[in-house]
């Protein structure tokens, strides 16, 4: 026999849907006509795909609450802790989401031999005041911390269509100290500046610097981001890295992040940025009274406009 539709006692129709199957379309659909196209478009995915996961974990109103206090704690911690610590990046960056954005907007396969050096997030601690230094100059301003290991860092700058080298191109670069702290962070032991710097390549493209060998660090283990972390039973730990942001003109930038091959926690990153390309071997350097390790690393740059395969 067909069923007729009813729940077969009180000739009722069953709904077809638990939950009303209109609800979210209207939400959407009360954005004005006003509302640009891409806000329409990002806005009502967001709207849709909210309420899809929250039919599908069938959200409770206690963690829809619980929901609200994060975001607002979140807030918090900007506004009324220091100016420095920016906890929704961190949140962003414990999610995968910067990560994942800045490959949406950077990934490009070449179509030659040459890929451009892998993108990697930008973090919460780039400045824009980073000083130009001397060609064979050190970002080390301060003396060298305890422990800490002096590293000659050098490399060609390259276009990736051609494989000549880029005169000019900007080299930037900015790391934590042998304590694990940026120098905003680290106001007792660090002046402004200090393990930052800008080199700008010469004619044949080569860059050439003293810093320190990277140091692995924890992000703090208090407020929401340690909360979430600690509810997805996940460690803190960031591989040691130095940051590096590569510009000229007429080529597409590159910020990316560089990694010691030997760091524990390379395959666990806690904000998800490690790529093969971008783990690198300090070599134990001699005949350099300045330094003991060595890093060699060449940053590949496509022009402006250029696509690689589609």
């Amino acid at each position: 026999m067909a069923s007729n539709g009813t729940n077969g006692t009180n000739g009722v129709a069953k709904p077809a849907h638990r939950f009303d199957p209109n609800f979210t379309q209207a939400v959407i659909d009360n954005m004005g006509p006003t509302t640009t196209p891409r806000n329409r478009q990002v806005l009502g995915a967001l709207i849709r795909h909210l309420h899809d996961f929250t039919r599908e974990v069938e959200l409770t109103i206690d963690e829809w609450m619980a929901a609200v206090h994060f975001v607002n704690a979140v807030g918090r911690i900007y506004s009324e802790s220091n100016q420095t610590r920016n906890e929704a990046h961190r949140i962003c960056d414990i999610l995968g989401l910067e990560s994942l954005v800045d490959e949406i907007a950077h990934k490009v396969i070449a179509e030659g031999e040459i890929d451009p050096t892998s993108s990697s997030i930008l973090g919460p601690f780039w400045s824009p005041n980073a000083p130009f230094r001397e060609l064979g100059g050190t970002i080390i301003q301060d003396g060298v911390p305890p422990n800490g290991q002096v590293t000659k860092m050098h490399g060609v700058i390259r276009d990736i269509t051609t494989g000549k080298p880029i005169p000019g191109a900007v080299f930037d670069i900015w790391q934590a100290s042998a304590n694990g702290k940026y120098d905003f962070q680290d106001p007792k032991n660090q002046t402004p500046n200090n393990l930052r710097g800008k080199f700008r390549a010469d004619e044949n493209g080569r860059y050439w610097f003293y810093c320190l060998h990277p140091t692995a660090y924890s992000l703090p283990k208090d407020g929401p981001s340690w909360d979430l972390l600690t509810l997805m039973d996940r460690h803190p730990m960031r591989p040691a890295h130095i940051h590096i942001m590569v510009t000229h003109p007429e080529f597409q930038g590159c910020t990316t992040q560089l990694y010691p091959n030997t760091d524990p926690w390379l395959t666990t990153d806690t904000v998800f940025a490690v790529k093969p390309d971008l783990v690198v071997d300090f070599k134990p350097l001699k005949g350099d009274d300045k330094a003991v390790l060595e890093l060699e690393y060449d940053v590949n740059l496509a022009p402006k406009g250029y696509k690689g395969k589609l």
